[in-house]
């Protein structure tokens, strides 16, 4: 008997034993791919950053169009800093206490047409302006922010699109505030593309909200952090993604499933383009056929050929924002 209750006591303590193990390896999981302190502990941004140019395209006219691009932005935040044009850092707090920072460019002249650029993963507010220079030309204010925990905003928890899109209100908010007859267009690359599609798919979204342009977005988070376990650990989605979502419920306060660019296009009412790269290792171009397919309103789709990750513009940068300004003509 006592030998029995010994063995019943050691199974129980070694199951006890590997549960705890194997929650600490989840929050592990969560804190590397989520929490930018943990990340930049473990260098997680330096080698997600490393990985991601390897698995870009190298083609010549790719380097050549992205310097140019980077050297245009330079001369234009050079002669907006030296003629003290209206470009200024700007604030807003969300419900659960977080600052966010953005930058603000405003129109040369008087325009009721508002631009808010959203960047991906892991980013920053700088990577969007070279479009916020293109927008800047074709007469828009621009507002370009940090999303939650990444840049110069505040928050613990990397959103997936899910938290964003509902901060990013709080620029829709501030642009009603500056005019209340704007006419908005949200354009985002990967996380930021899906986190507008998320907007979109929002019934609070405010109907000055006249279009998307979405650019190489992922279909649902859930999706792509299966995915990206896989990668960067060598582990299987199941059930390592199922106990994420758990422990990021619990720790970060909302659920991977929700961040649903896909199920958000079923509700959208504003027209929305879809840009995405054919050489996307990072995100299959499927997913943007995928959105384009369950989008229900007016949509395009446009699929550069030779691009990379977020490389539809430096591809080819005529299609791309020629595309881009004839589908807003209308709209704006």
């Amino acid at each position: 008997m006592k030998t029995r209750k010994k063995v019943i006591i050691t199974a129980v303590s070694i199951i006890l034993f590997l549960t705890a193990v194997y929650f600490l390896l989840i929050n592990f999981l969560v804190s590397a791919a989520l929490v930018p302190s943990f990340m930049e502990k473990l260098e997680s941004f330096e080698r997600i950053t490393e990985e991601s140019f390897a698995k870009q395209v190298q083609s010549a006219d790719i380097k050549v169009n992205h310097s140019t691009a980077v050297k245009e932005t330079k001369d234009w935040l050079y002669d907006e800093k030296k003629e003290m044009k209206k470009s200024k850092k700007i604030t807003a707090v969300t419900k659960d206490g977080y600052s966010l920072v953005a930058r603000e460019f405003a129109a040369a002249e008087e325009s009721s047409s508002w631009a808010l650029l959203l960047h991906g993963y892991t980013g920053s507010k700088e990577e969007m302006y070279p479009f916020a220079y293109w927008y800047h030309e074709q007469g828009y204010h621009v507002i370009v922010p940090d999303l939650r925990a990444q840049g110069e905003s505040e928050g613990d928890y990397i959103g997936m699109g899910w938290t964003d899109h509902t901060d990013c209100m709080l620029w829709i908010d501030y642009i009603l505030s500056q005019n209340e007859a704007a006419s908005i267009v949200l354009h985002g690359q990967s996380m930021g593309a899906a986190t507008a599609l998320m907007m979109a798919g929002d019934q609070n979204l405010a109907s000055n909200v006249k279009a998307v342009i979405s650019d190489c977005s992922y279909t649902d988070a859930y999706t792509m952090f299966g995915e990206k376990i896989k990668e960067w650990f060598s582990l299987p989605a199941f059930p390592f993604v199922d106990s994420a979502r758990l422990v990021l419920k619990m720790r970060g306060g909302y659920d991977l499933m929700d961040a649903s660019a896909l199920e958000a296009v079923k509700n959208a009412k504003i027209p929305i383009l879809f840009i995405h790269g054919d050489q996307d290792a990072m995100i299959s171009v499927d997913m943007s056929k995928d959105l384009y397919e369950a989008a229900n309103c007016e949509k395009e789709l446009l699929i550069i050929e030779g691009a990379g990750h977020a490389q539809a513009q430096d591809k080819d940068p005529d299609t791309y924002f020629v595309t881009i300004s004839s589908f807003l003509e209308a709209k704006m």
